[in-house]
């Protein structure tokens, strides 16, 4: 049999199956087919009656996200004289997790070359939160477009300038923004503006210790304007800032970055980094990277001097880590 005996060809929402020939006792399953955030599977299977069914196929995603499918699925004979059509009554807002969560029972003798028809009306999933399912095709199209031109307008109100009310100095120039956009972003900004501080009263923020290119990373990340190169360039200043501020999807973000390319010139900074800012997966991996990795000795040097200047308590966890390392030989 062909390859293209078990292939279902699909459009944005019909899935279809063409079955050349089916014997008075069968089972044939079709390859999987994409259909919104799944893969799908059909099946048919004549014993005594036909069945027909149709599910998702076992994955991580359909464990944690199952469907929840409305579809309408259609069995087309052409073999006999006439051509004969069965229409299932129609399947609304039910969840598909297994292969025998939807089977089709079906009574009529149909022999010969079949096509199995799936029009999908709607794909839902239950929000992580909780509460109604929400269509997958409408919900992701226009969260798609509103994010995009909300992201653009927030974008233009800071490259533009537009009804700016309050003034951001760096150490080396000054940078308009808005009030209302820094406070939902950052309890602290919040608070300033919400209390008779100095801030409030002379419509500006002193960010003394941020150069303006460090700050105008700050705040095109706060706006929902993210340059690759300038978040690289500016991780750790960005990371003091989210800190300061708390920004805490920017600090995490930066402490992702900075696990990414540990090496030998700047592991001792990193391992300074994750100590002041609490940040553990750093913390762990420049460990591992001088300890069990062996590249203590590679910097033996600029090791020492970094014994000199660092907290005791991260010394102290520094030789935790050599001596289990080395009660592990």
């Amino acid at each position: 049999m062909s390859e293209s005996a078990y292939r279902v060809e699909t459009t944005p929402r019909l899935a279809q199956w063409r079955i050349d020939a089916l014997s008075s006792c069968t089972y044939r399953k079709s390859d999987p087919f994409k259909m919104g955030l799944w893969n799908w599977h059909l099946t048919v299977e004549r014993n005594k009656q036909l069945y027909v069914k149709l599910y998702p196929e076992v994955s991580n995603l359909t464990r944690d996200k199952p469907p929840i499918a409305s579809f309408i699925i259609k069995l087309v004979s052409s073999s006999s004289p006439t051509r004969k059509t069965l229409v299932h009554p129609g399947i609304c807002d039910k969840q598909l997790k297994s292969n025998d969560d939807f089977v089709w029972a079906i009574d009529t003798l149909i022999t010969g070359r079949l096509v199995i028809d799936v029009e999908f009306l709607d794909l839902k999933t239950l929000p992580p939160t909780g509460g109604e399912p929400a269509s997958i095709w409408t919900s992701q199209h226009i969260k798609k477009y509103s994010n995009c031109t909300a992201l653009s307008c927030l974008s233009r109100m800071l490259s533009e300038g537009i009804h700016t009310d309050i003034t951001i100095n760096a150490m080396d120039g000054s940078i308009a923004a808005h009030r209302a956009v820094l406070a939902t972003r950052s309890p602290v900004f919040r608070s300033m503006f919400s209390h008779n501080l100095k801030e409030k009263e002379l419509s500006t923020v002193n960010i003394s210790d941020m150069s303006f290119d460090a700050c105008q990373a700050f705040l095109n990340y706060i706006y929902g304007n993210f340059q690759a190169n300038e978040f690289l360039t500016h991780r750790l200043a960005l990371l003091r800032a989210a800190d300061k501020y708390d920004i805490c999807d920017l600090k995490e973000a930066c402490h992702d970055s900075l696990l990414d390319d540990i090496d030998t010139k700047n592991v001792l900074e990193r391992l300074q980094t994750a100590y002041l800012y609490r940040l553990p997966k750093l913390k762990n991996s420049c460990m591992r990277y001088l300890v069990n990795f062996g590249k203590i000795y590679e910097i033996r040097d600029d090791f020492n001097v970094f014994l000199q200047n660092a907290d005791r308590e991260l010394i102290a966890e520094i030789f935790h880590e050599v001596l289990a390392a080395w009660k592990g030989f």
